[in-house]
Formats: C-alpha cells, structure tokens, sequence
C-alpha cells in the first residue's frame, strides 16, 4: 500500500508541475511602422470623428509617431500635413471656438472659463475673441450663464431650502462659481437674490 501511495503522489507532482507554467520573458513589442500616407489617414480620421483643433490634431500627431516607426528616408512634417487638413475644411479653429463656446455657455460656464478651455485647445487670441465677441442679435448677457450655472448647483436662491444664510457655504460657492469662469460681481449678486424671480429678473435689466 505505501509504495502504492508514493506512486500515486509522484504522479500528481508530475501533472502539478506540468501545469505550472513558466514566466514569460518580457519582450518590448516593437512598433508597428508608418509612412506618410497612413498618417495623413490618421490625421482625416480623428479630424472626421472628433470637433478639433489644428493644434489638437499636431499634438495627436505627434503623439502617433512616438508609437510608430517613420519609415520614409524624409522627416515627417507635421505641420504641412495640418494645414493641408485645414486647407481641406476639415480642422476650422473658428467654427471650434465659436461651437465650444457655446456649449459651455449653455451649461452655464462664464466667459473666463471659455477662454481658458479655447486657450487649452490652443485656439488663437484672434479666434477666441470672435467666440466671445457679443452677437449683434443676441447681446452677451453675463447672467444668464451665471444663473445657469448657479440653478444646475444649487446655488444661492436656487437652493432646496432657499437662499442660504451660512457665510461659510456662501463663500464656496462663489468661490465654485469663480472657478467656472464667472465675474466676481454678477456670481456675488445672483448669490445674493433673495429668491429664484429675483434672481431672473437680472435677465432683463
């Protein structure tokens, strides 16, 4: 019976052992090559699928040859393969501007913020002031966007249990509301309405 059992044990050793596996060896994948017309894909690709910028589009560029391996005798240039995508109407940094500053405005960002997000996205002084240049239909109306913002947080009169008193909760907001980009003057005073009518009627002042 014991040699039986040895047996048996040697047994299961072997498959235990032939079940363990080895550790692989780690071997950097090397990177997959590219040449220029693949990049130009690349390029109309993530400008077809994504609202960009010229200069969004250079740093996803960039980005792309440090994965590859440029295979071309020619340095890649970067920047002729932008602007030949902005020449196309791809990448129009104007029509950028003007639709982000939109949709911040509308989820109740202030200017100060716009400019911030259209400067990170590397959009020209000239483009930016275009995008917060008041619209001769629609007057820029420093608010609106101020009211937005304060009714989506809570803020102030638009608080569930009214205009807060606590000079502490107070202060974070408008600190908040500074943070979103909103004058100092308009956040104070639509913080300080004493009720939501009174806060809307800044609207048609």
């Amino acid at each position: 019976m014991d040699g039986e059992s040895d047996d048996a044990d040697a047994r299961r050793g072997k498959h235990r052992k032939s079940r363990e596996r080895k550790p692989r060896e780690y071997k950097p994948r090397e990177p997959r090559p590219i040449n220029a017309a693949q990049l130009q894909e690349l390029a109309v690709g993530y400008a077809a699928r994504y609202a960009t910028t010229a200069a969004k589009l250079r740093r996803y560029l960039q980005r792309k040859l440090g994965e590859r391996q440029w295979t071309p005798a020619e340095p890649a240039d970067i920047d002729i393969l932008v602007a030949r995508i902005v020449t196309l109407g791809y990448v129009d940094d104007r029509v950028y501007a003007a639709s982000k500053q939109r949709d911040l405005t509308a989820r109740g960002f202030g200017a100060g913020r716009v400019k911030g997000a259209l400067n990170a996205a590397g959009v020209s002084r000239d483009d930016i002031a275009a995008a917060l240049a008041p619209d001769d239909d629609t007057p820029a109306d420093p608010y609106a966007p101020a009211i937005a913002f304060a009714r989506r947080r809570r803020f102030g009169p638009f608080a569930r249990e009214g205009t807060p008193t606590d000079p502490a909760r107070r202060a974070r907001e408008l600190a908040a509301m500074a943070r979103a980009g909103h004058d100092f003057t308009v956040a104070k005073r639509v913080l300080s309405a004493v009720d939501e009518d009174a806060a809307l009627g800044f609207l048609e002042e």
